[in-house]
């Protein structure tokens, strides 16, 4: 083992008056106290964390920014109507969904007297094969440009709602009867 030379901190001066450490026992409840301030702390922090989200969103308007940073509200641009118009050159395929006989070729005569010289047999097609699970009249479009004419053609057959769909490729409008449809008198 090495020998080191003595320091100054080996030996104590009798002079000096040492005493022990004596401590209090803890206090009862001094535990809730520190719990108190570090939930306390804990809801400030969250609270100015929530506040300056808010603040970097927009969210809260402040009386002392300037309103020259304050983004504006979109205003929302008005939808677009579409205005139904009768377009008598339109081929319309009409598709009996009932079990009325006939259907399908009395509503393209009936079309064909209102001015939809589409739905005339040599211009469009009808089917009257019987389907008696269509509860509703629907009129079918594949083209946006088509809507105005479904929407005058539901106004024709006064029943009936009309769908933008791809489900009849072949056919620029399709009328599926449903049991919903009473074929207009005149």
């Amino acid at each position: 083992m090495a020998n080191f030379p003595p320091d100054r901190f080996e030996s104590v001066h009798d002079d000096l008056y040492r005493t022990g450490a004596h401590r209090l026992a803890p206090g009862r409840g001094r535990g809730w106290i520190t719990f108190a301030w570090a939930a306390l702390a804990t809801i400030v922090l969250v609270g100015i964390g929530v506040f300056g989200l808010s603040v970097v969103r927009g969210n809260v308007g402040l009386p002392f920014a300037s309103s020259a940073n304050a983004t504006p509200t979109p205003t929302p641009s008005p939808t677009p109507t579409v205005t139904p118009k009768l377009n008598a050159t339109l081929p319309i395929t009409i598709l009996n969904g009932t079990t009325t006989p006939q259907l399908a070729n009395n509503t393209g005569d009936y079309l064909v007297s209102k001015g939809w010289g589409g739905a005339s047999a040599a211009l469009g097609a009808r089917s009257n094969t019987a389907t008696p699970n269509i509860t509703k009249t629907v009129v079918y479009y594949s083209d946006p440009a088509n809507e105005a004419a479904a929407m005058a053609l539901v106004q024709s057959l006064k029943v009936g709602t009309i769908s933008l769909s791809n489900a009849f490729p072949d056919s620029k409008v399709t009328v599926v009867l449903g049991a919903d449809f009473v074929l207009p008198k005149g």
